[in-house]
């Protein structure tokens, strides 16, 4: 019985010896080392973002302006297509505008004084005629009964005055709709008319100026991919740009050290290019999912163990961190947010 009890305690004792051992050695076997009590060492490399760019309308490269290699800055010109349809489009949306913007200026005025009085004038002419019209019809009729004239004749009379009544009508209509001015409706119809002509204008207007192609922010060109001549589309790519900033260095820890850092945190990043010259950064993001140890930073024998994956923000970075770079993060046990 005493045999039983024994093995038991024996390999619960051996069990936390080897997991002591275990974490003990962890930050040796990950590359994680103290300089100090609780400061910790990471190995990353340097990550910086690169753009591909492309015009955002298809046409003829007239010009490519800077080579592999130059730097370039924030809104410089790097190629340019040929503008000359663009700018045809363009002039055709604007003599569009100016069109459908006169029409609306019309229908907002209304009638000319002087088409108004023509109307009226018009109007008169016709109660003139209707009256004139009246009398004769009058007289045929009275004149009827004695044979003095024929039937046909006071039946043309009548239509006579028919005629005028209605032409005096109509002049009367006329005048109305003049003095009215224009309908609520034509003018919204004109208005919505004028806003799409305007819209396809801003629309010409932009597609012109996407004929130059700009830098997004300061970079380093890494391609030029096409040359002058080329016939492109907007997929197509015309320079990749290795962009100044941000740039971050990607490192990894495993869980039982996330207690010592978090968001915020000051660090030092050194190169083995400059070891004398550390640049200052600070953790901005730490990974919520855990994640296998990266086949390409180690060895066989860590590929199976869980990491959390690390941005380090540098903030005075310059030309001598570039991609991929091997990088040494020191983590000071006293460092503060910002």
């Amino acid at each position: 019985m005493k045999k039983t009890v024994a093995v038991p305690a024996l390999l619960l004792v051996v069990s936390a010896g080897l997991a002591a051992a275990f974490w003990t050695d962890l930050p040796t076997r990950f590359g994680w080392e103290s300089t100090k009590a609780n400061d910790l060492t990471l190995y990353g490399n340097v990550d910086i973002r690169q753009v591909q760019l492309g015009f955002r309308v298809s046409g003829r490269i007239a010009g490519m302006k800077v080579e592999e290699g130059d730097a370039v800055h924030q809104g410089q010109t790097l190629a340019t297509l040929d503008a000359g349809p663009y700018e045809d489009s363009m002039h055709a949306a604007e003599a569009q505008v100016a069109a459908l913007k006169a029409t609306l200026d019309k229908l907002i005025a209304g009638p000319r004084p002087a088409e108004i009085e023509q109307a009226r004038a018009v109007h008169e002419e016709r109660t003139a005629e209707l009256q004139l019209a009246q009398q004769a019809f009058d007289r045929a009729r009275q004149l009827r009964p004695s044979d003095a004239i024929s039937q046909a004749d006071l039946d043309q009379a009548a239509a006579n005055r028919a005629a005028a009544t209605a032409r005096l009508a109509s002049a009367r209509e006329s005048l109305r709709l003049l003095e009215e001015g224009s309908r609520p409706e034509d003018i919204a119809v004109a208005r919505a008319n004028l806003e799409a002509a305007e819209a396809s204008f801003a629309g010409a207007r932009t597609a012109l100026a996407d004929t130059e192609l700009k830098a997004p922010a300061d970079a380093i060109v890494l391609s030029r991919v096409r040359e002058p001549g080329a016939i492109i589309s907007p997929s197509d790519t015309v320079y990749v740009l290795s962009l100044a900033q941000p740039v971050w260095i990607r490192t990894y820890i495993a869980e039982p050290m996330l207690g010592l850092i978090h968001p915020g945190m000051q660090v030092e990043v050194h190169s083995d290019s400059a070891p004398g010259k550390p640049y200052r950064g600070r953790i901005g993001f730490i990974s919520p999912v855990a994640e296998f140890t990266p086949k390409s930073v180690e060895t066989p024998e860590l590929r199976t163990d869980l990491v959390y994956r690390l941005r380090v923000i540098v903030d005075n970075a310059d030309p001598g961190l570039r991609q991929g770079m091997p990088v040494t993060v020191r983590i000071p046990a006293t460092g503060q947010t910002e």
